[in-house]
C-alpha cells in the first residue's frame, strides 16, 4: 500500500508555491499560452532534458543554470513556438525572456528557468511574451495550478496534473506536478514538458539523483510514436517550506520521498501516453523474469513502441506474435522456451509454446478498453515473462490510429 495520499492543488499544493497561466497571443488559436510557476523562496532545482543533438534554446539555458548550481525561484513556459533550431537569435530570445521575468518578479534572471513548446524552427513571439509577463505575474495565485496546466498544452486533449502528500518527521510533505505531451513522444523523453514542485528540504545532489531515477521509471518509459523531441524538459523544485528536517543522504525518509516523486512522475507519464495523438486506449507492458530492471524496461519499451503491436491493438486484433517479435528484437538475451505472453487475462504463450485461447473474447477485451478513454478501464495490459530473473520493468504507450496520421499531416498547415 502506498505511503501517501492524493490531494488537490497540483503544483500549488506544496507550501510556498504560486502559479498562473494566461493568453499572451503566442498561439494563433487564442488559447492560453504562457505559464509561470513561482516559489516564495529560493528552491533547489533539478532537471532531466532531451538527449537529442538538436536542442531548443530553453534546454541549453536550463542546463547551464543547473550546472552552475543556481537555485531557482521561477519556471516560465511558453506554448506555440518551440524556439528550437532558431540559431543565435533564439538563444538571445531565451536570455531576454529570463531577464524580463526576473525584472517583473524582482529576482535575478539566474533564478529563472525556461521551457518552450510548439513548432520547431519558430522563434518565440517576443513582443507578445514581454507584453504578457506583467499580467502573468499579477495573476500568480496559490490556486493557479489549473491555469498553468492549461497554458502549457499544444495538441493535448486534456491537461495533466497530480499532487500527493506523505508525512516526514511528523509533518506533511507534498509533491505536485503538471505536464504536457501528446505526440512526438518516445523514451529518452519526448515532446513533453513536466514541472514538479516539492516543499521538502533535500540536498541538491540527492534531489537530482531522485529525479533522474524517477524519469527512467516514468517519462523515459513511455512512447507514442517513436519520435524524440528537441524540447523535452523535466524540471523539479524543492523549497523546504514544509519545515521538515533536511534530507541529506539516502535512508528511510529519502526513500519515501523518492518513491512519492516517482509516483507523481508515473502518473503524469501515463497521462501523456493515454492522451497520445489519435489514441483510443493506454497500453501498459509489464515484463518480469529478466536479469535486471534495465533489461526488463528495455523489453517493455520495445513492445510498447512497436508500430505493429500498436496497430494490432487499434484494430482489436489479439495478435500475440507481434508482441513476441518485439520482445525478441529488444536487444536483451533470453531463452525463447521461457517466454510467456498474456493479454489481459488471456494466456497466449507459455514456455515458448502457443496456447489456444478465445480470440473473440480477447478482441472484445481490446474493444472494451477503447470505449473507456481517459478512464482507468481504458488500459490494455500486456504481461510478458522472459525467465526466472529478478528484473522487472514497465512501459506505457497507446494504440496507433488513423487520426494520428491526420493530426500530424496537418500540424503546421
Amino acid at each position: 500500500m502506498a505511503d501517501w495520499q492524493e490531494i488537490t492543488g497540483g503544483i500549488t499544493a506544496p507550501r510556498g508555491y504560486r502559479a498562473a497561466g494566461i493568453t499572451a497571443g503566442l498561439k494563433p488559436s487564442g488559447l492560453p499560452d504562457l505559464a509561470l510557476i513561482f516559489s516564495d523562496v529560493e528552491a533547489i532545482a533539478a532537471g532531466v532534458f532531451t538527449t537529442s543533438q538538436v536542442k531548443a534554446a530553453c534546454v541549453d539555458y536550463c542546463r547551464q543554470r543547473l550546472q552552475a548550481k543556481h537555485g531557482a525561484r521561477a519556471i516560465l513556459c511558453n506554448a506555440g513556438q518551440a524556439n528550437a533550431a532558431t540559431g543565435t537569435q533564439g538563444w538571445f530570445d531565451a536570455l531576454e525572456s529570463a531577464m524580463t521575468l526576473g525584472q517583473a518578479l524582482n529576482i535575478p534572471s539566474e533564478s529563472v528557468l525556461l521551457a518552450s513548446t510548439g513548432v520547431i524552427g519558430q522563434r518565440i513571439k517576443m513582443d507578445a511574451l514581454k507584453s504578457g509577463i506583467p499580467k502573468l505575474v499579477a495573476e500568480l495565485s496559490e490556486t493557479g495550478s489549473d491555469a498553468a496546466a492549461k497554458a502549457i498544452v499544444t495538441t493535448d486533449l486534456v491537461t495533466k496534473s497530480i499532487a500527493l502528500e506523505t508525512t516526514i518527521g511528523d509533518r506533511p510533505v507534498r509533491i505536485g506536478g503538471i505536464a504536457k505531451g501528446s505526440g512526438m513522444i518516445h523514451p529518452n523523453m519526448a515532446t513533453m514538458l513536466a514541472f514538479i514542485t516539492c516543499d521538502a528540504a533535500v540536498s541538491p545532489t540527492l534531489w537530482q539523483q531522485m529525479l533522474s531515477r524517477a524519469a527512467d521509471r516514468s517519462f523515459n518509459s513511455i512512447t507514442v510514436d517513436g519520435d524524440t523531441s528537441t524540447n523535452d524538459s523535466l524540471i523539479a523544485l524543492a523549497n523546504g517550506q514544509s519545515r521538515t528536517p533536511a534530507i541529506m543522504e539516502m535512508g528511510l525518509e529519502a526513500e519515501k520521498l523518492a518513491a512519492m516523486l516517482t509516483a507523481v512522475c508515473q502518473h503524469l507519464a501515463k497521462a501523456i501516453a493515454r492522451d497520445g495523438e489519435g489514441a483510443t486506449c493506454l497500453i501498459e507492458v509489464q515484463v518480469t523474469g529478466a536479469s535486471d530492471e534495465l533489461s526488463a524496461r528495455q523489453i517493455a519499451k520495445t513492445i510498447a513502441g512497436s508500430s505493429l503491436v500498436k496497430s494490432a491493438i487499434f484494430g482489436r486484433d489479439p495478435n500475440w506474435g507481434r508482441i513476441a517479435a518485439a520482445a525478441g528484437r529488444a536487444g536483451v538475451l533470453f531463452e525463447q522456451e521461457n517466454l510467456q505472453i498474456k493479454l489481459g487475462d488471456f494466456l497466449m504463450l507459455e514456455n515458448g509454446q502457443p496456447l489456444g485461447f478465445d480470440r473473440a473474447a480477447a478482441s472484445a477485451y481490446l474493444k472494451q478498453a477503447a470505449t473507456g478513454a481517459y478512464l482507468k478501464e481504458d488500459t490494455v495490459l500486456i504481461s510478458v515473462s522472459v525467465g526466472n530473473g529478478h528484473g522487472t520493468g514497465s512501459a506505457w504507450g497507446c494504440d496507433l490510429s488513423y487520426d494520428y496520421v491526420k493530426i500530424n499531416a496537418e500540424y503546421t498547415t
